[in-house]
């Protein structure tokens, strides 16, 4: 991505501007024009002397109309800017200037202002200077330039010559200079801000019913429709006019109320506007509207909580949130104050320390008499949940082969129109028709062949799978990503709450005397009195709300294992407390050993434990820890929990013991969830503050190694069977889990992700050192002794050869450096890992975009929380939650097994084949009455208008709605439907059926004008006035059996829905309408004879020989796709073997397979030329 915008960017022309692709994460390409007066009266008049059609251009294609009424200019001096997205898309937006007057704003919210006539606003910048920039200048002084674009504010910087997210100006912030905010914004520097960052509100467009209205029929479809209408009313069809116009108004305002409501809903989820307590320097406070915050203020949280308006960085205090609107995940989270250190201040690295816009809340805890405190860091469309908004509004488009090849099968049927239009031509003037009769007639043929059902026959299926899923509790909030999933070749599993149950239950733990492990200990509570048991009852991050512990199942499942309990410091209640007495100062939360008849007899505990401060748990650090007072003691105590090899590092290597793997491997061998314990006593601690000082670094270092803290994680019963169910579909599972290495493989083996013969490859990669290059190797798992890191793994022959069917295995760091250094490598490996572990969230999502490259569809199943971003970055994703549709993944499911997988790739495949059949269906629909009126018209005539009524309304619309209502298959096959339309079988399929339908037609007519009673018709006058006739009625008969029968061959079952019969609606119907057909050309009665304007024919016997004709049709037609369905396609896939694939994945599968010697070579390290690892920098 980064090489293809610097490409974009070399080759532009000096002094035209073009946004730098460092200055945003989208990479979009921004031009600027400038208004031209004489331009803009051009078009007028171009406007006025093409009747509009130059305006209905311009709404079309706006683009186009900045470019007419304006000339390219430098981004500086640009009115209005046109921007290319990553998709292709374009959009334009006017630049709008604001005054800022005296004002300046500095990047940095510590700095003090200094007086300048211009906005100062800082950049960092690869030489890391701190220069200011001026914002451009004009005639006036200080003159804010900036666009909106999708609810984003882009402001111009003059030093970068480029027009830059407003949320540029607060990069770089340090921990330190948001802690120098504390003081509050005074009320000039507050009012220059608001000018720069606008509004803090996430404002969703809602189009009033008029403007929709306009829009909708502007819309080319509609406009089709509308001059159709006009072109039938002129032909005298004044009926069949009349109900496509009712039948189009009722649609059109069913779309307009649904586009409307929609809208709606979501500015009501969007829009958010309270009161919010704002300090300003000198200590006062004001209470503000939310919309009138700004990066740099600081905001004081109620302790009874409250919905955040913005983003903020805690300063003080402690908060738990709800933060399931963001991640899907009901467990609250405990944040705590951000470090005051001189680091960079980051909302994703941050996380713990970071308030999102749109979570609530649920308490706020203040420390030392103070308050809770935070400085908001980002508003409107920046923060988090404007980012999620933004791309509920502006989603990423579906690029689907399918949707492709749909237009350019459209714009074919155009073309074929456009012949015929021609041919017709030719006949009518032959046979001498005026020339008003010629243009209608000629212009009538092309909205036969282009069907105005068309698209909303195509989203049938797509609507009738998400019902299907609906009732099995499965929600999808972008229905055009079911048919994605009939082309799912790999699917992701989070492993906790995914694979395995959420809850994990202790299983004991494993203490230490002496350095030497003890055996398990499966009661906690019956430890003796010290740290290891400290450590338990204190290292969480649990907090009691309305009398429920809330905080983490892991944690609170440790705590209610010790059987200790917990209190938290309540404000205004120091008196009645007596336990916060015993510490002689301030406290976060006190631990109180359990009542004296539940402890053991021999273990008796008094003192209960005090918490001075938690430093939360960071999926980048893998631990937590906590400082701990004891009553009537000086010196505090830090214990740590965390991943055991992460615990181990931090420890003084004399305290860990010797057989530290070797305990470790057997319990995750197992399939166990092993985390360690470790403490420090602190030097002496006198006041809560200084606690608050302690930098996390030195806390966590030089540690003291405790023992393990075993829990089970129990698989599910429903995972192993869908993970065979997957495999055996030819579907790749694939677990990405941020655990230990061996949980994971035992989980692997344990689902059958990883069978028992299968081997397993590890794939280590180490880091460049200072001297060395990175390093790759690939070492054979022993099932005796899988190691996360086997080093020491040695085969007895040298050169041992890796095992066919082998499943490689690599953690987090090994698949940075690979991505890093052994980029060249990467799609190799990618292909055959099956395990991902200890894998952070945006590795996860690193992970789905790599195999994307490859060209995989990839699902992501995962439990929401720190698997938004893969899930949102997956072609489908399937967030398992409690929520009815969490905004975190395109499909949600309420039941949480991994069952939904396979039934959502089954009703994408159902889906995608049903599309298919409708859209064959509409299409030979078109061509059936195009070829029966290209006849009609050869003889001057032409069907009547209730005829097309009948055959539109009655037989194809009821038709096309109904075939969709097949349910897929119940078994998951190893084929996939095709995703292409324009394909062999596809277009195989519609030439022979187009063949087989005008051979029917052509006979039928041959075979009546032979009969000793045929009278030809009056070819003087056109139609209405000669019907009716023996040719209309004949073709009318053959016709209508034609589209019934097409329906039939188009609503095949096997192998991905299951048979028509089950269906049962549309098969009464296809009898109903077969019956109705069938009495229509046998004995047509009183009324509808008259209706239809049809002839009476005396022969019965020649009417027996046209249900003959429809019967042979039925037949051929079913022969026809069979035979595609079968034989023809296998010996076409023969012909076509040698062609290589498209997809890259399949191409490197052939590599890999014909590579001598087998690769990967093992146990032979590989090392990083500098070539390799320049590759992707």
């Amino acid at each position: 991505m980064r090489l293809d915008s610097s490409r974009l960017l070399g080759a532009r022309r000096p002094g035209y501007g073009t946004l730098q692709p460092d200055t945003d994460p989208a990479h979009m390409e921004v031009t600027g024009y400038q208004r031209r007066p004489w331009r803009v009266l051009l078009c007028h008049a171009g406007s006025v002397l093409s009747a509009g059609l130059l305006l209905l251009l311009f709404h079309w294609k706006p683009s186009l109309e900045v470019q007419a009424k304006c000339q390219p200019c430098a981004l500086g001096q640009a009115d209005w800017v046109i921007i290319r997205d990553r998709f292709g898309q374009c959009f334009t937006t006017k630049v709008l200037t604001e005054p800022l007057g005296e004002a300046s704003l500095e990047q940095h919210p510590g700095a003090q202002p200094e007086r300048r006539s211009s906005v100062a606003v800082a950049v960092p910048d690869e030489e890391e200077s701190r220069d200011t920039v001026r914002l451009h200048d004009k005639d006036e002084k200080n003159l804010l330039r900036y666009y909106l674009f999708q609810g984003m504010r882009y402001v111009w910087l003059e030093r970068r010559q480029a027009f830059c997210r407003v949320s540029v100006l607060d990069e770089g912030w340090s921990c330190a200079e948001l802690h120098l905010c504390q003081a509050g914004l005074d009320q000039q520097e507050h009012g220059a801000r608001r000018k720069i960052y606008g509004p803090n509100l996430i404002e969703v467009p809602v189009k009033s019913y008029a403007r929709l209205l306009v829009e909708e029929v502007l819309n080319p479809f509609y406009l089709f429709q509308v001059l159709s209408m006009v072109l039938w009313v002129c032909d005298a069809y004044y009926y069949y006019a009349a109900c496509i116009f009712l039948i189009s108004t009722f649609s059109l305002g069913l779309s307009l109320y649904e586009t409307r409501k929609q809208s709606t809903t979501l500015r009501n989820m969007a829009r958010m506007s309270m009161g919010v307590r704002v300090r300003r320097p000198g200590g006062e406070e004001l209470v503000v509207s939310s919309a009138e915050l700004v990066p740099g203020d600081c905001i004081r949280l109620p302790a009874a909580g409250a919905l955040l308006p913005c983003d903020a960085a805690l300063l003080s205090g402690e908060c738990m949130v709800n933060e399931s609107l963001l991640t899907g995940e009901s467990v609250p989270v405990m944040k705590t104050p951000l470090p005051a250190g001189g680091a960079a201040y980051c909302p994703e690295e941050h996380r713990r320390h970071t308030l999102f816009c749109g979570t609530q809340v649920i308490q706020a805890k203040a420390y030392v008499g103070g308050e809770v405190l935070a400085v908001v860091t980002r508003t409107g469309f920046c923060t988090a949940k404007g980012d999620l908004i933004s791309s509920i509004l502006y989603p990423k488009p579906v690029s689907f082969k399918f949707y492709k090849d749909a237009v350019k099968f459209v714009l074919f049927l155009a073309i074929l129109a456009l012949i015929g239009t021609l041919y017709s031509i030719l006949i009518l003037v032959r046979n001498q028709v005026p020339v008003g009769q010629i243009i209608i007639r000629a212009l009538d043929l092309v909205t036969v062949i282009v069907p105005p059902a068309l698209p909303a026959a195509m989203t049938v299926g797509t609507i009738y799978a998400q019902n299907r899923l609906k009732k099995q509790g499965i929600f999808c909030i972008s229905p055009p990503r079911i048919n994605l999933c009939g082309k799912i070749r790999l699917v992701c599993f989070d492993k906790t709450g995914t694979l395995t149950q959420e809850g994990l239950d202790v299983w004991g733990v494993v203490p230490l005397e002496q350095q030497r492990f003890l055996p398990i200990v499966h009661e906690p509570r019956c430890l003796p009195a010290g740290a290891l048991l400290y450590a338990l009852a204190t290292c969480h991050a649990v907090s009691p709300l309305r009398g429920q512990l809330v905080g983490d199942p892991v944690d609170i499942k440790m705590l209610e294992s010790t059987g200790w309990r917990l209190e938290m410091m309540e404000e205004e209640e120091e008196g009645e407390l007596p336990a916060f007495q015993q510490f002689e100062m301030k406290v976060l939360a006190v631990v109180k050993p359990p009542p004296e008849e539940e402890q053991p007899r021999d273990r008796r505990h008094q003192a209960p434990l005090g918490i001075l401060r938690r430093f939360p748990f960071s999926s980048s650090l893998q631990r937590m820890s906590v400082l701990v007072k004891l009553p009537g003691e000086a010196s505090a105590h830090a214990y740590v929990k965390g991943a055991p090899e992460m615990v181990a590092s931090l420890c003084r290597k004399e305290t860990v013991p010797p057989d530290f793997s070797q305990m470790l491997r057997h319990y995750t061998t197992d399939g166990f969830r092993v985390l360690a314990l470790a403490c420090k006593a602190l030097g002496t601690v006198a006041t809560f503050e200084e606690a608050l000082q302690l930098p996390r670094d030195s806390v966590e270092s030089g540690l003291n190694f405790l023992g393990f803290l075993v829990m089970k994680n129990v698989l599910k019963p429903e995972s192993a069977p869908v993970i065979q169910l997957l495999r055996s579909a030819n579907i790749r599972p694939v677990m990405v889990t941020g655990d230990n290495m061996l949980t994971a493989m035992n989980v692997a083996r344990g689902c059958r992700m990883v069978e028992p013969r299968e081997g397993v490859i590890f794939v280590t990669a180490s880091p460049p050192g200072h001297d060395k290059p990175a390093a790759l190797k690939f070492v054979l798992a022993e099932h005796s002794q899988g190691e996360e890191q086997p080093e020491g793994l040695q085969q007895q022959d040298g050169s041992s050869l890796p095992p066919r069917h082998c499943h490689f295995a690599l953690n987090g760091k090994s698949f940075q450096v690979v991505c890093e250094h052994f980029s060249e490598l990467l799609p190799r490996i990618l292909l055959r890992a099956t395990v991902f572990a200890r894998m952070l969230p945006e590795q996860k999502t690193q992970l789905v975009c790599s195999l994307q490259e490859l060209n995989y569809c990839v699902g992501m199943c995962g439990d929401g929380a720190n698997d938004c971003g893969a899930l949102r970055a997956a072609d489908v994703g399937i967030s398992l939650s409690e929520a009815e549709a969490s905004v975190a993944s395109p499909f949600t499911s309420r039941v949480a097994t991994i069952e939904c997988v396979p039934r959502v790739i089954r009703e994408g495949r159902c889906s995608l084949v049903t599309s298919f059949g409708v859209f064959k269906y509409m299409a030979l629909y078109s061509l059936v009455q195009f070829v029966s009126v290209l006849l009609l018209y050869t003889i001057n005539t032409n069907l009547s208008d209730f005829q097309f009524l009948f055959f539109d309304l009655v037989i194809t619309t009821t038709v096309a709605v109904l075939m969709g209502r097949t349910g897929p298959a119940p078994a998951l096959g190893v084929r996939r439907p095709q995703g292409a339309l324009i394909s062999a079988l596809v277009l195989g399929s519609l030439l022979l059926q187009t063949a087989l339908l005008i051979t029917v037609q052509v006979l039928s007519y041959f075979i009546t004008v032979s009969q000793s009673w045929y009278v030809p018709l009056n070819s003087t006058v056109t139609a209405p006035q000669n019907l009716p006739n023996y040719e209309n009625t004949v073709l009318f008969c053959v016709t209508g059996f034609q589209y019934l029968i097409l329906a039939v061959a188009m609503s095949k079952g096997y192998p991905f829905r299951e048979p028509l019969y089950t269906n049962v609606l549309f098969l009464l119907v296809l009898i109903l309408l077969f019956g109705l057909m069938i009495w229509l050309t046998l004995y047509p009665l009183g009324f509808p004879k008259s209706l239809l304007k049809l002839k009476h024919i005396e022969d019965f016997n020649f009417k027996l020989l046209l249900l003959g004709i429809a019967a042979l049709n039925f037949f051929a037609a079913f022969v026809l796709e069979t035979a595609l369905d079968h034989g023809l396609l296998s010996c076409l896939r023969r012909l076509r073997r040698k062609k290589a694939s498209k997809k890259l994945f399949k191409r490197l599968e052939k590599e890999l397979s014909q590579q001598q010697p087998a690769w990967p070579p093992l146990d032979q390290p590989l090392f990083a030329t500098p070539r390799m690892s320049l590759a992707v920098r």
